[in-house]
């Protein structure tokens, strides 16, 4: 039981570290292009 007393609020501070990456991601613009690397896959580059 003592031992919760550390994993409760670590384990609030890696869930608020992990919304927080993503809170910035979304912020970033990471999410805008979702087609754009699917096709630069595809794409030769012999222009």
């Amino acid at each position: 039981m003592n031992m919760l007393l550390y994993l409760i609020p670590i384990a609030l501070f890696l869930g608020g570290l992990g919304l927080a990456a993503f809170v910035w991601s979304l912020l970033s613009g990471q999410y805008e292009d979702l087609e754009g690397a699917a096709w630069r896959v595809l794409d030769d580059g012999d222009e």
